[in-house]
């Protein structure tokens, strides 16, 4: 298998691994505690993360696909942080390191969106931005719980 190969078809397995693994840390969270938390007034339902996340998995995923070759030391980084972000906050209630995480993997996104738009890769910048805009959101949740608790 060529190594271009390997990372369009890498990249992809290991957006929905690290999805999965994401997953499993509301197996192992203490949800009384993120209840009992003060909440910013533009905390959505929990629900909706339920929505948005597996459509932005989906987005990434096609996104890393098509550009692997542009992007894959990047990426790699961002997915790693990107799940561990729900380890930090839900699991080990760590706001602040989670807050750390979520601003590096913003910088990480950034960089991406440069690199997609240095390369003229339009059609992904459009799928990957939504992504960038929601992890922006999140980290604005992320802050104001950290500064309400």
């Amino acid at each position: 298998m060529s190594n271009a190969l390997f990372k369009k078809i890498s990249l992809p397995l290991i957006t929905f691994l690290i999805a999965w693994l994401g997953g499993l840390s509301t197996m192992y969270s203490d949800w009384t505690w993120y209840e009992a938390l003060n909440k910013p007034f533009f905390n959505p339902p929990n629900y909706i993360f339920g929505i948005v996340w597996p459509i932005l998995y989906v987005l990434m995923a096609v996104v890393s696909f098509l550009q692997a070759q542009n992007i894959f030391k990047l990426y790699v980084m961002q997915i790693i942080l990107n799940g561990l972000w729900s380890w930090l906050f839900f699991v080990f209630q760590s706001t602040a390191f989670a807050f750390l995480d979520i601003v590096l993997l913003i910088f990480l996104n950034i960089l991406i969106l440069k690199q997609l738009r240095e390369t003229k890769a339009w059609v992904s910048v459009l799928l990957y931005i939504p992504y960038v805009f929601w992890i922006c959101f999140a980290s604005a949740l992320n802050l104001a719980i950290l500064v309400l608790n």
